[in-house]
């Protein structure tokens, strides 16, 4: 059994539930909840990740203070793993002051991030369709709630990442200008310390059909132990 950390504490919204009942699908993974207090008092270690999902990330962020994000860094710096979903993939960013700075990413058209809900399309390059399972599918259709449009930071003592996706539609609602989403990271992977990390700005959780990305990026992340 693979032990799967979820944090259900301030911050997250109703796509949590989403979370937990995808990762349910899979009789593998020994899924439990966690919150602020359980991080602090040191409980990540009895894990091999943890997940982050949306809502706010600056809501997670801040709610771990830097006591708790010090926490999960050095969870996956020993050589444990971080899923962020949307909210969990800006949190896990380099971009703000509630950031866990474990993703050597920066967010783009910060002004527009509540540019609307949707589906749109994304593209796997050859690592995200080997990751992620999707040899003969390149191009799939996700649900997408906001999340951040990823590129590199360039960030000094940060390995760059993978980009297993990026976005090739796009949602430009609510005053978001159009042309900014296309081409920007939709899922990406990376190293951190002696751990691993895979960042979801889409929501393959509340994808019929594409719940097993989580799988896959949970086994990745196992598989470097």
């Amino acid at each position: 059994m693979i032990r799967v950390a979820v944090y259900t504490d301030a911050g997250t919204s109703k796509d949590l539930t989403a979370v937990l009942k995808a990762l349910a699908k899979f009789p593998e993974l020994a899924v439990e909840t966690l919150k602020v207090k359980d991080i602090q008092a040191g409980r990540l270690s009895e894990f091999a990740l943890v997940v982050f999902p949306g809502g706010s990330g600056g809501g997670e962020g801040r709610a771990l203070g830097e006591e708790g994000r010090e926490r999960v860094r050095q969870f996956v710096r020993e050589g444990k793993g971080y899923i962020g979903i949307c909210a969990g993939a800006y949190l896990a960013s380099c971009d703000y002051p509630w950031s866990l700075n474990v993703l050597n990413a920066k967010v783009l058209d910060k002004q527009h991030w509540a540019r609307g809900n949707g589906t749109v399309e994304i593209r796997l390059s050859d690592e995200g369709k080997a990751l992620l399972k999707r040899p003969e599918q390149p191009q799939v259709s996700i649900s997408y709630r906001q999340g951040p449009l990823l590129a590199p930071a360039g960030k000094p003592g940060l390995p760059p990442y993978k980009e297993l996706a990026r976005y090739v539609g796009e949602v430009a609602l609510k005053g978001a200008p159009k042309g900014v989403m296309p081409g920007t990271t939709a899922i990406a992977a990376a190293e951190f310390g002696k751990g691993r990390v895979v960042c979801f700005s889409p929501h393959p959780e509340k994808t019929p059909g594409l719940e097993d990305f989580l799988r896959h990026a949970v086994t990745w992340i196992h598989e470097s132990r």
